[in-house]
């Protein structure tokens, strides 16, 4: 069929080997680039399996880039939340409406962090429940460490104390903890798709972080005339934050070598302007 439509393979054996390890639904959405026709789906002169597999093979290592840098942001921000909200208030501040901005989603939090903990299988939350039965919750530096992104963000959110909250944001270099939050619910919804093996090169994003002009903290951007729809602002979120914890991350390079090593793949297509790498956060 793929033949029929245009499409260029060299090695029949290979495809059909390719095709029943990698479903063709999986598959499509690296087609449609080369596609002339979104309803007929035939391709362009010149289109190959091969492009399309370049193109699959660049998005498998860029999801697993992304994924292992937000994972070192999860952690970053477990401490840094753990650090500020239990010292000014208490170790079971997760667990009290009256630190809570919305009484609603604190109970729907609450909800998310006791199936969550109870989920969890690490033996320092097992232990603590044979050794006490009250409160009904471990203390924050235990709990949050069973915590998804996502309900970490959600927490992070919705507590009252927003002197507090800009501490954490101050921590990663921020000026204002709006953008924390802009920040980490855009990074959450990225981090599921790259969970699910979902397309994130070129897809466009409901959740757009807020993108602040000026920086105190690191190195950041000088020019703004990219879609906020696109990966770009996101992949400028994670150096960022990287940058605050680690300096010597190579989420950069890593960033720039990858492209380079996929000269096929659009850069403009993710939302990249031109000469981004020239910008101070990318050098």
């Amino acid at each position: 069929m793929l033949k029929q439509r245009g499409l260029i393979v060299d090695d029949e054996q290979e495809a059909l080997q390719t095709l029943s390890s990698i479903s063709y639904f999986r598959l499509a959405c690296y087609f449609r680039p080369m596609e002339i026709d979104k309803q007929t789906h035939e391709f362009r002169e010149g289109a190959t399996l091969g492009q399309a597999l370049a193109l699959y093979k660049f998005d498998t290592a860029l999801r697993d880039m992304v994924f292992g840098a937000t994972r070192q942001i999860e952690v970053a921000l477990r401490s840094c939340v753990n650090h500020h909200f239990s010292r000014s208030h208490t170790p079971f501040w997760f667990t009290q409406v009256d630190m809570a901005a919305d009484g609603h989603l604190f109970a729907e939090n609450l909800s998310g962090v006791d199936r969550e903990i109870h989920r969890t299988k690490e033996d320092f939350i097992k232990e603590h429940f044979e050794r006490y039965d009250k409160p009904s919750f471990p203390p924050s530096w235990k709990t949050l460490e069973t915590l998804s992104f996502g309900t970490l963000s959600k927490l992070y959110k919705n507590f009252f104390d927003k002197a507090e909250k800009k501490a954490v944001a101050e921590d990663f270099g921020l000026p204002r903890h709006e953008f924390l939050i802009s920040w980490l619910e855009s990074l959450t919804s990225l981090r599921n798709f790259c969970a699910h093996h979902s397309r994130i090169w070129n897809r466009r994003y409901a959740l757009k972080p807020q993108m602040p002009k000026t920086m105190s903290g690191h190195k950041w951007l000088t020019e703004f005339a990219f879609p906020p729809d696109k990966i770009y602002p996101q992949l400028c979120c994670i150096a960022y934050l990287l940058n605050a914890i680690d300096s010597q991350n190579t989420f950069a390079k890593d960033v720039k070598q990858l492209l380079r090593r996929y000269p096929l793949v659009d850069a403009a297509a993710m939302g990249f302007p031109k000469g981004w790498d020239k910008e101070p956060l990318w050098k």
